[in-house]
């Protein structure tokens, strides 16, 4: 009895654990429009030796649609660095991946988030053994108290990109490198309490989400996570672009909350988009090629107005009028004989008016003879 007990709370705690787990990686999100620009902003003054930075993002609320998470300083594991978060496009939709720890900076989109991320890697500092040295060229650390300095600027890229997805329409082209899939399958750890709870402050403030602030939150940046007023707090200088408004709710555009959610409606959009091409071929009849059987009997039909030119040759000659009159005879015998869809009635050939005759002004006259079908 004691034994199935046993079973029972270890069952259980695995569970827990789990869902612990799940919980703290956050949910799969996928929306059907992707986020705002990057707002353009300067960084707050690093708090002390061991903060590494994290830059903000949109985040997604189901109520509200996207929000700014400022962008602040945390207490870094040691020896870890931080790889952001990214909007990507992926069958018709834009997923959120999650940022993470790691020994490496892998993927994160191509996004230039600035402050050392500039799309590849991070420039903004190194670890020296167990103490973190920060590059002056790229990181805010004017404290007289932070020792551990160093400046390179041949690694700073100039990259005035303010787009903050990957893929799609008007997205980062960027792809993952081999060395970067290699850092994804290292040990990670998840965003820390203090990230999460940056996080959360900033879905509970309305100024800023962007259906508010239009992409110009005026809490861009803080020293100090979920601490929004006073010192430390700054401001966004300007949107990263020119904000357009959704044209759905957010409940609307939230996309399915899984993988296979996600494969399964792009799967579902392709094939309804094969299918409207098959039944309405985007509204343009399908092209149906000239019978080539058609085309070769047309080909043996005489030319009409050829065959009026050589009655009129043949009375320019003098030539009885009745041997022009046998001529077109075998003529009309021949269109007869001729399969066709719209058979037209007889025209009386007895006297032949030349004045009728059809003129061929492409054409000069000694080049009649050659008026047979090709």
């Amino acid at each position: 009895m004691n034994i199935n007990r046993a079973i029972r709370l270890l069952a259980l705690a695995a569970v827990v654990l789990s869902l612990s787990a799940v919980s703290f990686a956050g949910v799969f999100i996928s929306v059907r429009f992707g986020p705002p620009a990057l707002p353009v902003y300067a960084q707050p003054a690093c708090p002390g030796p061991g903060y590494l930075w994290t830059p903000g993002y949109w985040a997604w609320n189901d109520d509200g649609g996207y929000y700014w998470v400022p962008g602040t300083w945390v207490v870094a594991p040691v020896g870890m660095l931080w790889t952001p978060g990214y909007w990507g496009w992926n069958a018709g939709l834009y997923v959120w991946h999650p940022g993470y720890w790691g020994p490496h900076v892998g993927f994160y989109g191509g996004i230039n988030y600035g402050f050392g991320y500039g799309g590849v890697g991070f420039v903004g500092g190194e670890w020296r053994g167990g103490a973190f040295f920060y590059n002056r060229a790229v990181a805010n650390v004017t404290n007289v108290h932070i020792t551990n300095v160093y400046v390179n600027r041949t690694v700073v890229v100039n990259n005035t990109s303010r787009v903050a997805f990957n893929g799609g329409q008007g997205g980062v082209s960027a792809r993952p490198t081999a060395q970067q899939e290699a850092y994804a399958r290292e040990p990670h750890q998840t965003a820390l309490e203090s990230q999460v709870r940056n996080a959360h402050a900033a879905s509970q403030n309305h100024a800023l989400f962007a259906s508010a602030n239009h992409g110009r939150p005026d809490v861009a940046a803080t020293a100090h996570p979920g601490d929004f007023s006073g010192r430390g707090v700054e401001k966004a200088r300007s949107a990263g672009g020119e904000y357009r408004a959704p044209t759905m709710s957010p409940k609307e555009a939230r996309g399915p909350s899984s993988p296979e959610g996600v494969r399964n409606e792009g799967s579902r959009n392709n094939e309804a988009k094969g299918n409207n091409e098959a039944k309405g071929n985007n509204g343009f009849r399908p092209f149906t090629p000239p019978n080539k059987g058609n085309e070769a009997n047309r080909g043996n039909e005489p030319n009409r107005g050829n065959e009026a030119n050589r009655g009129n040759e043949a009375n320019n000659r003098g030539e009885p009028r009745g041997g022009a009159n046998q001529e077109r005879g075998r003529a009309n015998e021949s269109r007869q004989n001729t399969p066709r869809s719209n058979p037209k009635p007889p025209r009386n050939n007895s006297q032949p008016k030349h004045e009728n005759a059809p003129r061929h002004e492409s054409a000069p006259h000694e080049d009649h003879g050659h008026g047979r079908g090709q």
